[in-house]
């Protein structure tokens, strides 16, 4: 973003919190990054102000980029509306609100960075020598898969030590790269510099991300959803992590819909609503007392979820049954252990664990989706074909699966209602007029009205895709329903709505049993029974009322300590 130019382009159009947006990050392997020190600006080099405005002022000494009356218009709605920023040193400043409220696309203005086709007002204002990078929720888009770890981090160290003697260029340059990784709590750089983005976690690639960031010297990170889809344990690490980095000096721009997080996180939380800021303030005054009514609609709807009445169904025939299930990967590499595991008609099962427990293995096992494993699966005491391939119409029907990313899951070019349809023609040999009828129907039920049922999946949003999914799957009538990750995605109220769905799913009586796999306690308390893994193996099970108030391994202790410490807001 240059100085002095029209940020006033034509690029096409888009939703305001989409992932698309995040993917206009420069050379595949390279940080979105930016440190022109520029302002958004009329063609005659002042600052761009709202329509009919005066121009506004420069950023102030204190802060290290600000952002003032910003509009970002696509297609004439405004998805950013007169929005107010100010980003200061060592500081972590927070913007809260539910999917497509406008906090990625105030985010991604620090970079210069908007919709296709957006028409941008205002100013985003950098100062001196400020660098402003960015870590994606999907960190492994901007990783040149390609190229090992340290190759990447290499060639942006090479460039700040060529004013040394050559002789020393080598060391230097690797002593910056460990120095980087370091800051970004990354330990093992032996092994970590000789890896390819693929062979690290997700966890492990957002702090790679992190570290071009810091090794490029920036001095404003923002940081998009780091939380989505992680543990409490994994939770609490990146807000030690991100802590870390503002101790150093350098802003946080955290965008989150994790409110624990930002909590336990942020100094400044700014609360946006269909593109403008309702409220902002310091956490401590906003959770005692919010005052605009969206901010205390958010807060409401992360309240715990009470534990189901029990099923009083007979125990003794379980309509899934899991028997000495070894699951691997590449042949080899044991991942998942899982002795005995039942299911029973009527029942939700929560399956929980930290980020690489063997949690959507196991899922993807009872699917037909991971076909490396040894033991039995049986439905209704048959034996299932571990291959989805080998399973006919009436088990594929039996046991459905719903994917945490329901946007991968479409087909971006035919409407929801058809791809939904598809299902009951597909399975139970439905007619395409009535299953249409059923898939609308379906639909409402859920939630989604039918003028977005007749949308394209690029116009629904996350919560009113994932409804899509759930009425897909309820479509082929399943005895089981697997859930995977469902809510990791979404704001609060957003989550809400899809737990109570699925809370009215089970308790309707229809014999439809619920596999719920989460990272999250408060979704577990959904279930009647839960699992908890650990490094492959089920470290403990039985009813949620006791295992979640009672634990008894050491694992499930550390996660529902660290569980109330974020609750609460404390680090550490």
């Amino acid at each position: 973003m240059g100085r002095g130019r029209a940020r006033t382009a034509d690029r096409g159009a888009d939703d305001g919190d989409e992932p698309a947006l995040r993917r206009g990050s420069g050379e595949e392997g390279a940080p979105m990054m930016r440190g022109d020190g520029a302002s958004v600006t009329a063609g005659d080099g002042r600052p761009v102000t709202a329509e009919g405005g005066t121009p506004v002022s420069t950023a102030t000494d204190a802060a290290v980029a600000e952002i003032r009356d910003l509009r970002i218009e696509v297609d004439g709605r405004a998805i950013v509306d007169g929005v107010r920023v100010k980003v200061l040193p060592g500081r972590v400043t927070a913007l809260v609100g539910a999917s497509g409220s406008g906090k990625t696309s105030t985010g991604l203005a620090l970079l210069g960075e908007y919709p296709p086709g957006a028409r941008v007002t205002g100013e985003v204002r950098l100062t001196g020598d400020g660098r402003v990078g960015y870590v994606p929720q999907h960190p492994a888009a901007v990783l040149n898969p390609a190229r090992r770890v340290g190759a990447l981090l290499h060639d942006i160290a090479r460039p700040q030590v060529r004013h040394l003697p050559r002789a020393q260029r080598r060391a230097a340059a690797r002593a910056l790269v460990l120095r980087a990784l370091s800051d970004a709590q990354l330990t093992d750089a032996d092994v970590l510099l000789r890896r390819h983005p693929h062979q690290l976690s997700g966890g492990q690639q957002q702090r790679v991300v992190l570290a071009q960031a810091l090794l490029l010297g920036a001095r404003v990170i923002v940081a998009d959803e780091p939380t989505t889809g992680q543990d409490a344990l994994t939770k609490n690490r990146i807000v030690e992590q991100l802590a870390a980095v503002a101790a150093r000096g350098i802003a946080v721009v955290l965008l989150s819909h994790d409110l624990d997080v930002v909590r336990a996180l942020a100094d400044e939380v700014l609360v946006l609503r269909a593109g403008r800021v309702v409220e902002s303030g310091p956490p401590r005054r906003l959770w005692a007392a919010p005052r605009h009514e969206w901010t205390r609609r958010l807060l409401d709807d992360r309240s715990s979820t009470s534990p189901p009445e029990e099923t009083g169904q007979d125990v003794s025939r379980p309509v899934l049954a899991v028997r000495d299930l070894t699951a691997v990967h590449d042949g080899r590499t044991v991942v998942l252990r899982a002795p005995r595991l039942v299911l029973h008609p009527g029942e939700c099962l929560a399956v929980v664990g930290r980020s690489g427990s063997g949690k959507t293995t196991l899922a993807r096992c009872l699917a037909g989706l991971h076909r490396e494993h040894s033991g039995e699966i049986l439905l209704d005491g048959t034996p299932l074909p571990r291959s989805l391939r080998h399973r006919g119409r009436a088990r594929l029907a039996a046991v459905q699966y719903v994917f945490q990313d329901a946007r991968a899951a479409f087909d971006e070019h035919r409407p929801v209602l058809a791809q939904v349809a598809r299902t009951a023609v597909r399975l139970r040999g439905a007619g395409e007029r009535a299953a249409t009828q059923e898939a609308s129907a379906t639909l409402d039920r859920l939630g989604l009205s039918p003028d977005l049922a007749r949308r394209r999946p690029g116009a629904l949003s996350g919560g009113e895709l994932q409804r899509a999914a759930l009425a897909r799957a309820l479509l082929a009538r399943p005895r089981v329903l697997i859930c995977d990750e469902v809510t990791s995605g979404l704001d609060t109220v957003t989550r809400r709505g899809i737990l109570d769905v699925l809370a009215g799913l089970v308790q309707e009586g229809d014999g439809l049993s619920l596999v719920l796999v989460t990272h999250d306690l408060d979704t577990a308390r959904l279930a009647h029974r839960v699992a908890v893994l650990d490094a492959g193996e089920i470290v403990e099970q039985g009813p949620v009322s006791r295992v979640l108030t009672e634990p008894r391994h050491p694992f499930t202790v550390s996660l529902m300590e660290t569980t109330r410490r974020l609750e609460t807001g404390a680090r550490g």
